[in-house]
């Protein structure tokens, strides 16, 4: 993967929609590359209506839900290392099959930044660029790094 974009839920679907065209009509899409997504929805509204799919364009799609809590919270769902495994083996499933790695939550600000974080340093990337102005969910982000010995 050449990049890895870190979205609000409206911004990926912004971002997937720009590779959308016609039927027969490919040299009008604004956007050529191919994606996989990693798509973060909250468990207290069961997703935010808005799944995603393969397609010519999305070689691939990762939909976890979880919320932006880092300690058990009564009615809400705690990250787990089993998402976390996941989301690591979806990064090297489509490490080298697609240009642009998308991840998105709900505001794009906590929990997709720290696994967008991760996935940098994971690839070898610089992951400072994704603590500036925002917070990534540090529970979140530093159990990906323990779950590969990065930390």
């Amino acid at each position: 993967m050449k990049r890895i974009l870190v979205k609000s839920v409206y911004d990926a679907f912004d971002y997937v929609m720009e590779h959308y065209y016609p039927a027969g009509l490919r040299e009008f899409a604004e956007r050529t590359d191919t994606y996989a997504v990693i798509s973060i929805q909250d468990s207290h509204t069961g997703g935010f209506g808005i799944r995603f799919e393969k397609s010519e364009s999305c070689a691939d799609v990762l939909t976890l839900i979880f919320d932006d809590i880092d300690r058990e919270v009564e009615g809400a769902v705690l990250f787990s290392d089993e998402q976390a495994d996941r989301i690591i083996e979806f990064i090297d499933r489509n490490r080298e099959a697609v240009d642009t790695l998308l991840i998105h939550c709900y505001g794009g600000q906590s929990r997709s930044r720290a696994v967008g974080a991760f996935a940098a340093k994971y690839t070898g990337r610089d992951e400072r660029p994704y603590f500036k102005d925002a917070d990534p969910n540090p529970y979140v982000y530093e159990k990906l790094l323990r779950r590969t010995g990065l930390s």
